[in-house]
């Protein structure tokens, strides 16, 4: 019996080792199978936020800007070196006060020339029109000496209009700002003398968001503080803008100051604040949800363990949240960390939801 045990004894080796080596043989062509199968797309693990609604106050502190009632650059309307200025810088003239005055001594030199011509053909007109009577001279011959002078005539206004050209006077009445040049300069029409600017009548201009645009009325008032001031002024609207601008939705609103103290100037920034009625269902979400793009602002939705971008319109604004007027409903989720890695189409998991 033991010589038939050590007969077979290579046998078992053989066998033994040839199951040993398919098995080994099957698990590294698994493992090789394995490391060549493609990998599954990451999964974003991302934080949530339920939209709903809330009660907001349409209470809105807007940029504003004072402006002058009335405001221009002085200009000459020709070209001339300057014989005469008489800017009193911050000093309040009447309209029509000559501020300055260009060399015109040949325009008067030419003026005078017509007028003499002008007497000249006025004499010959009356010789005419006695040769006339008498027939001594032809119709046509009297009627072109007339035509003479109304010619020269013509010639002399608008002689004298240049001379009034060259007479540069306040426009309204008004505040000069700083003179930019000195008599004797030559000067362009492009040359700016000085500024004029009425400011005892004050404006004030802001921009109105477009969705409030059909809630404001003429008459409307508002109020406004400058800076560095706690004291609050009054104006009331008077104009609006025909369109509302494409490039920031929002609708331009001129209003007129009406308890101007005289500590208000042209340009200061003001904050104007606008009251209208509360929106009891106005849609917030968390400022940092919205995604600014080139046009437009983008909101990125969870649906199904999936996410995709959807254009919104956002409306008011505080200090964590920001109104959506279209783009989204009651209900939705929406994805409000890891924004940068995001793709459309590609798969997310929400870590925690806040509701």
């Amino acid at each position: 019996m033991r010589r038939l045990i050590d007969s077979l004894f290579p046998v078992f080796l053989l066998i033994s080792l040839a199951v040993f080596s398919l098995n080994a043989c099957g698990k590294k062509d698994k493992k090789t199978a394995d490391e060549g199968r493609p990998a599954g797309p990451p999964v974003s693990k991302v934080d949530g936020y339920v939209v709903k609604t809330m009660a907001i106050a349409d209470n809105l502190e807007l940029p504003g800007t004072i402006i002058a009632n009335e405001s221009t650059e002085i200009h000459p309307e020709i070209s001339g070196r300057l014989v005469y200025l008489n800017i009193a810088e911050g000093k309040t003239v009447g309209k029509g006060t000559l501020l300055a005055k260009i060399y015109d001594q040949d325009l008067v030199a030419q003026l005078n020339k017509l007028k003499v011509q002008v007497q000249v053909a006025e004499q010959t007109s009356k010789r005419y029109e006695e040769l006339l009577k008498i027939n001594g001279i032809s119709q046509q011959e009297y009627d072109l000496a007339k035509l003479s002078i109304n010619n020269l005539l013509a010639d002399m206004n608008i002689v004298r209009s240049n001379i009034m050209r060259t007479e540069i006077r306040a426009p309204f009445n008004g505040t000069l700002g700083l003179k930019n040049i000195s008599p004797g300069a030559f000067i362009t029409p492009q040359t700016v003398i000085t500024t004029i600017r009425q400011n005892s009548q004050l404006k004030l201009d802001f921009v109105l968001p477009e969705r409030y645009s059909s809630k404001v009325k003429l008459g409307q008032l508002v109020s406004f503080t400058q800076e560095g001031s706690d004291k609050h002024y009054n104006a009331r609207i008077i104009a609006t803008e025909s369109g509302v601008q494409l490039d920031n939705r929002s609708l331009s609103i001129r209003t007129l100051i009406t308890n101007n103290d005289g500590k208000l100037f042209p340009g200061q920034f003001v904050k104007v604040k606008t009251s209208f009625d509360p929106d009891a269902e106005a849609i917030m979400i968390p400022s940092q949800a919205v995604i600014p793009q080139a046009r437009g602002k983008k909101v990125a939705v969870y649906n199904g363990g999936i996410a995709s971008f959807v254009d919104v319109v956002t409306g008011m604004r505080d200090s964590s949240k920001v109104q959506i007027t279209s783009g989204l409903k009651v209900g939705d989720t929406i994805i409000t960390t890891g924004l940068m890695s995001l793709k459309s189409g590609g798969n997310v998991q929400l870590n925690q939801v806040e509701k």
